[in-house]
């Protein structure tokens, strides 16, 4: 049985006090989601602080995003320093770095393995653009950014990433891949990880959604067989509408 896992991605929003006032409202009623990984992925700023905060609860912090090196890079953030910051995983890949800032798949997968080195769980984002799947290259994209991501990795690497299945042309955008449309990209990375590792890597590795994730459509995302959670933006800005996925739906 896969946890399911809920992670928010803030990007660059919530100062440290909007960000510990945020906490401040999920703490108390945490305890409605019930069997669920709770991951948060605050602006670097807010790291420590977070962490402190959150001390004696379940949810995991993240970082979102980190240079696979350390050392004279001015601007930059090492897994070393994520880890000594309180971070137990972090966001690699994310078409938000891959478009606006150049990355390519080598330079992530230098990232993954750099990341795994210290320990970091790796939240791994692939998904295809508007025009790619217009033009009927949505598999062809997966395979090729998952390909790139892994490789040199093992089962015991594998054991600490989680796949984001993010489709870039409904991100941010109000529109959402259709359950039956996101269950057929994850099945379609299950099975290439069944490929590239074995049977057992790709059933234990869970795979999330993300793309304007709401409310009012985690439940059909989640009765997907493959779909085994969420990697939300928007929605994680507010406590409420967070926690109402966390529990999978309005309520």
């Amino acid at each position: 049985m896969r946890t399911p896992i809920i992670a928010g991605n803030w990007k660059l929003n919530k100062t440290i006090d909007e960000a510990l006032a945020f906490v401040r409202d999920l703490k108390p009623a945490l305890s409605k989601a019930a069997n669920v990984e709770i991951i948060l992925a605050p602006p670097f700023t807010a790291l420590s602080v977070l962490a402190e905060a959150l001390t004696d609860s379940p949810v995991l912090l993240a970082g979102q995003n980190c240079y696979p090196e350390q050392g004279a890079f001015t601007g930059e953030i090492s897994p070393r320093l994520l880890r000594d910051a309180g971070c137990d995983a972090v966001i690699l890949g994310h078409s938000e770095r891959r478009q606006l800032f150049g990355e390519t798949g080598e330079f992530i997968n230098r990232k993954i393995r750099a990341a795994l080195k210290e320990e970091l769980q790796v939240i791994f984002c692939v998904g295809e653009t508007l025009r790619e799947r217009q033009s009927n290259q949505t598999f062809k994209v997966l395979e090729e950014q998952l390909c790139e991501g892994l490789t040199d990795l093992d089962g015991t690497g594998m054991a600490r990433l989680v796949v984001a299945y993010e489709p870039v042309w409904a991100i941010g955008t109000g529109q959402t891949a259709s359950s039956e449309q996101a269950q057929e990209a994850h099945q379609f990375i299950r099975n290439l990880l069944a490929s590239l590792f074995d049977r057992v890597v790709a059933d234990n590795t869970r795979i999330l959604y993300g793309g304007s994730v709401t409310p009012n459509n985690i439940a059909g995302l989640m009765a997907q067989p493959d779909i085994d959670g969420a990697l939300v933006g928007g929605a994680s800005l507010q406590a409420e509408s967070f926690l109402q996925i966390a529990e999978f739906g309005k309520g």
